[in-house]
């Protein structure tokens, strides 16, 4: 039986992830909400952005200047993408989508491998996160609280551009009925562009955040991508409150299940997973029509 301090700490451990998790799904379910598209690359925009982040940590020795520089550099590439090429696919079939979105995806990962080599890579833990955290009887790495508490506040701004803001305005209208939003003399396209690119920008946000703990490889993003998409089922397509609370769940059953047996912690989010879809196909907080 584990102890109540692993049992703390492993409840702790779920929470970041749930949260850095919900960070990454904001982005894949917006696209999807407001675009229509199923994002296969998005897992790779969260390499892009965390490999940027490590050569502008190397060329500048500050954790702030890599959040920034990965966060650009995604958002930039998520931009080109956009209008070079996933503006002739919103009126295509799905699969078509699907297809050029994982293409892109594989192509972005191989020049990451190409330019770093297939070798791991670890940023440093930047300063003011090295050390521990005493929490009762817990004691807990600092960087990880650090982590937790930016997820959270990331989130919250997001929040406020989504329900406070009339860009939020437009791209919560755009996910509801986007023909409608084009009638009202809304150039979509412009916000279209915007919002792929602030998908991508924070996935390569998060894949910085959570450089310090995990080790970085090319094919990083695809683990995270399927745990991504996971938790936009739980949640709910289209819905940013869905994606925070799919996350907090994925992560914690993903940390408290490895405590037991780690082979199985997967197994577990996808019965979860499962049982959603079986109960509430349009997850726990997203509206019906968009399961």
């Amino acid at each position: 039986m584990p102890s109540m301090s692993l049992f703390l700490s492993q409840l702790f451990n779920g929470l970041a992830m749930g949260l850095l998790l919900a960070l990454i799904s904001t982005g894949l379910t917006i696209i999807y909400g407001t675009l229509g598209v199923v994002n296969f690359a998005h897992g790779a925009m969260l390499v892009v952005g965390a490999y940027a982040g490590y050569s502008a940590y190397g060329l500048t020795e500050s954790f702030v200047a890599a959040v920034v520089i990965g966060s650009l550099v995604s958002l930039v590439i998520g931009l080109i993408i956009e209008r070079g090429l996933m503006r002739m696919y919103y009126s295509r079939p799905p699969e078509d989508q699907i297809l050029v979105t994982f293409g892109i995806g594989i192509i972005l990962v191989e020049i990451v491998r190409a330019i770093y080599g297939g070798i791991s890579l670890s940023v440093p833990t930047p300063d003011w996160g090295q050390g521990i955290a005493h929490i009762g009887s817990l004691i807990y790495p600092l960087y990880r609280l650090q982590a937790l508490a930016i997820a959270a506040g990331t989130l919250g701004v997001l929040y406020y551009v989504l329900y406070r803001t009339s860009l939020g305005l437009i791209v919560r209208a755009g996910i509801e009925d986007a023909q409608m939003v084009s009638v009202l003399g809304i150039n979509v396209k412009r916000t279209f562009l915007l919002v792929f690119g602030l998908g991508a920008m924070a996935a390569g946000y998060a894949g910085v955040i959570d450089s310090p703990i995990v080790t970085l490889s090319p094919d990083m993003g695809s683990r995270v991508l399927v745990d991504s998409f996971v938790v936009v089922v739980i949640g709910g397509v289209g819905s940013f409150p869905g994606a925070i609370v799919g996350g907090i769940i994925a992560g914690e059953i993903l940390s408290l299940t490895s405590m037991f047996s780690p082979a199985y912690s997967h197994v577990m989010l996808f019965v979860v997973m499962a049982l959603v879809l079986v109960f509430r196909p349009q997850g726990l907080m997203g509206q019906e029509g968009r399961e």
